[in-house]
């Protein structure tokens, strides 16, 4: 059973209240897409609601407390000690297209140092959980890391820039290092579960630039918790300030962070 602080215990317990309303909303998608005004509009307003419920559920809980949000960005608390980081939908644009692979994403920092997280889909009720000293879980599953070694055999995963946005075409430099030398790569459109499942041991490493703090912070536990390695893409610990990332096992994550200084 994985160890849950009472801190963890609130952040699960607001996660699973803010996954039900986003399960009645993910329902209501299949009939918006064939609207003529289409489901950008309601999935906006989707994302507010759930950042707010977990706001008010978190701050009820733990009064005092700071938050950095997606939609508020920076809400100060009385206690400067503790911050929660919060994407309350990590994957709206598969979201909005309806595909069940999206999540709420919560994290709370002591002292600048995350202690707890978790990634949770409502859609298929994966709650990965991790407390710093404690492990990472998949609802009361231990988790590792993969264990592959050797570059040829693993499957990575990444998030792509749209065309036009920064980084575009040294992603497509990367993208052509990492498709060369791997088994293959999946661009699955949520960096935290793409975090959790390195976590998990179905990908084997991820990478990506320019992600926000929220985006990450609580999938950076998971992979450190379940004895991975996370740095960003210089190898420092500036992940959350940065927003360039790359997590693997030990072994992997020395290779492609090789691979990636030269892959342009």
């Amino acid at each position: 059973m994985p160890y849950l602080s009472p801190a963890l215990n609130v952040m699960v317990a607001a996660a699973r209240k803010a996954g039900r309303g986003l399960i009645r909303d993910f329902g209501e998608l299949e009939n918006l897409q064939v609207s003529k005004k289409g489901p950008a509009d309601f999935v906006t307003t989707a994302d507010q609601r759930t950042e707010r419920i977990l706001v008010e559920e978190l701050s009820r809980a733990r009064p005092g407390y700071g938050f950095l949000v997606e939609e508020r960005g920076l809400i100060e608390g009385p206690d400067k000690s503790h911050r929660f980081l919060i994407d309350p939908i990590d994957g709206t644009t598969n979201f909005l297209h309806g595909i069940p692979q999206f999540a709420i994403s919560i994290a709370l920092e002591r002292e600048g140092v995350l202690v707890s997280g978790l990634v949770f889909n409502p859609v298929t009720d994966e709650m990965y959980v991790a407390e710093r000293g404690h492990g990472a879980y998949l609802n009361d599953k231990r988790l590792r890391v993969a264990a592959r070694k050797t570059l040829s055999e693993i499957l990575v995963a990444s998030g792509a820039p749209f065309m036009g946005k920064e980084g575009h075409e040294q992603f497509l430099g990367e993208l052509r290092g990492v498709l060369n030398a791997t088994a293959g790569m999946r661009r699955f459109g949520s960096a935290a579960l793409d975090l959790a499942w390195v976590a998990s041991g179905r990908f084997d490493a991820f990478w990506e630039r320019n992600l926000k703090a929220w985006d990450i912070a609580a999938g950076i536990l998971l992979v450190r918790e379940a004895g991975g390695v996370a740095t960003d893409l210089n190898g420092r610990d500036k992940m959350l300030d940065s927003g360039d990332i790359l997590v693997a096992n030990d072994a992997l994550h020395r290779q492609l962070l090789d691979l990636l200084r030269t892959a342009n």
